[in-house]
Order: structure tokens, then C-alpha cells, then sequence
């Protein structure tokens, strides 16, 4: 499965980067290919490239605030979460996203 997303969270410090690496080690972990955008203080980091997104067979959002740039995923499956619960169970999100595809 192919995944693109965008961990943002309030104060746009650690849970963003926190929920980030998760969601990158859980997916290599059950081999999915992820690219994963921040928003966070400092502005967004490792933006996701219109190929990633085209490719893509899932959007993870995972933000406790309202991200910039959703109309990027238009007609694309999105599943919007907040960070904790990336941060708490990661390949159990994932693997109940592919079950649902």
C-alpha cells in the first residue's frame, strides 16, 4: 500500500515529528511506502510531491489542528486522526486502514 500524509499537532513541536516517525516505522515495518509532510512551528517540512499523492492509495492526516493544502487529496481516501493515536498504536491504525481498502 501506498500512504502519503500530514502529522501536525498544536503546538507544532513534538508530537508532530513524534506521530511522523511512527507512522514511517510502522508502515516499513508491515512494507508500505510512506511519505509523510510535517506542519509544524518552523513551517512545513518534507512536502509531499504531486506524484506521492497521485500514487497514493491512502491520505493518514494526523493532526490535532486544521492542516493547510487538503485540496491536494481531492478524490483520494482520507483518514483524519489525531496524533495520539499514531503515537499510541501506529501499525494498529494502519493495518485497520488496509483491511478497510
Amino acid at each position: 500500500m501506498k500512504i502519503v500524509g500530514i502529522a501536525a499537532c498544536t503546538s507544532g513541536i513534538a508530537h508532530t515529528y513524534i506521530a511522523k516517525e511512527k507512522l514511517i516505522k510502522a508502515a516499513q515495518a508491515l512494507g508500505h511506502e510512506i511519505h509523510i509532510e510535517t506542519q509544524g512551528t518552523i513551517g512545513t517540512e518534507d512536502e509531499l510531491k504531486q506524484a506521492d499523492i497521485d500514487a497514493a492509495d491512502i491520505v493518514i492526516i494526523a493532526a490535532d489542528i486544521k492542516v493547510g493544502g487538503k485540496e491536494r487529496f481531492k478524490g483520494k481516501k482520507v483518514v483524519e486522526v489525531p496524533t495520539s493515536l499514531v503515537i499510541k498504536a501506529p501499525k494498529g491504525l494502519i493495518n485497520k486502514i488496509e483491511e478497510q481498502l
